[in-house]
């Protein structure tokens, strides 16, 4: 039960954490900041539930590096530039399609047989983004070039999941330190990128995303802390929430804005639908 509650926790988490986001971008600063002054509370809030547990086995740590590489270090960047491009709705119902993408990797480079619930899904996140593209009215905000780095975020989100799954290092890291290891890599990654790029860089804009970073922490260590407790396939489906979430999130907050119809609920059920059977069946 603890398993369920934190995985459903982790999700909903995510979702607010996205229109939280699009609260903050609106102040203006650029999405490649604001990514960073997203990462960094979530990596204080990580930080501080590792100094509370107090478990500091560092052994089997780079695993949990290497992943935080790719997300949050590349994956959340191309999220938030999702959100700034087309809103925390579509881009949260978008980035959905990651276990789609985590089959395909899987079934070409790691050698997965092909199973019927496996494919059930696929077919129907397939279809859910038929739905989700076929949208007769797109709001005047939306630009086609968010949804392809929301795409860009699933891809990398599901080449880390089987990176992951594919060097299966058992260890006994907490949850809470493997969390904050993950996520002081991607923060790295992301002030390189902010450094080679020659981005402008201050602290000024950090009031408006901490909201956006705190929520990213908490959903970050209770993803961790639930795979820690439950199986993974228990956990994986419930955490493949987070587009449900997102768009309720943004049906509730920013209703007039986001303009959530039919084709797009029912897209995202779909999409959802489709991860749960992949998480269930793989």
């Amino acid at each position: 039960m603890d398993a369920v509650v934190l995985a459903l926790a982790s999700a909903a988490l995510f979702g607010a954490m996205t229109v939280a986001l699009r609260f903050a971008l609106a102040r203006g600063a650029s999405a490649e900041l604001g990514t960073l002054l997203t990462v960094l509370p979530a990596l204080g809030v990580a930080l501080a539930a590792a100094i509370l547990r107090f478990d500091w086995d560092l052994s089997g740590l780079w695993p949990f590096a290497l992943a935080g590489i790719l997300g949050p270090g590349f994956s959340q960047t191309f999220f938030t530039l999702a959100v700034r491009d087309a809103g925390p709705a579509r881009s949260s119902v978008a980035v959905g399609t990651a276990p789609l993408f985590s089959v395909v990797i899987a079934l070409v480079f790691l050698g997965e047989p092909v199973l019927a619930g496996v494919l059930g899904g696929a077919v129907l996140i397939v279809v859910g983004g038929l739905l989700f593209v076929g949208e007769r009215e797109w709001p005047q905000h939306v630009k086609r070039i968010g949804l392809v780095y929301a795409i860009a975020s699933a891809v990398v989100f599901a080449t880390r999941d089987n990176l992951v799954r594919w060097l299966s290092v058992d260890t006994d890291v907490s949850p809470e330190l493997a969390a904050t290891v993950t996520l002081a890599s991607g923060s790295l990654v992301i002030a390189a990128w902010l450094i080679v790029s020659r981005r402008p860089f201050s602290f000024a804009p950090l009031r408006a995303f901490a909201p956006a970073g705190i929520l990213f922490g908490l959903s970050y260590v209770c993803l961790f802390e639930a795979f820690a407790r439950g199986r993974v396939t228990v956990v994986s489906p419930l955490v493949a929430t987070e587009s449900l979430w997102g768009v309720l999130f943004s049906a509730l907050l920013l209703r007039r804005l986001e303009l959530i119809g039919v084709r797009l609920a029912a897209g995202a059920v779909l999409i959802v639908a489709g991860g749960l059977l992949i998480g269930v069946f793989r």
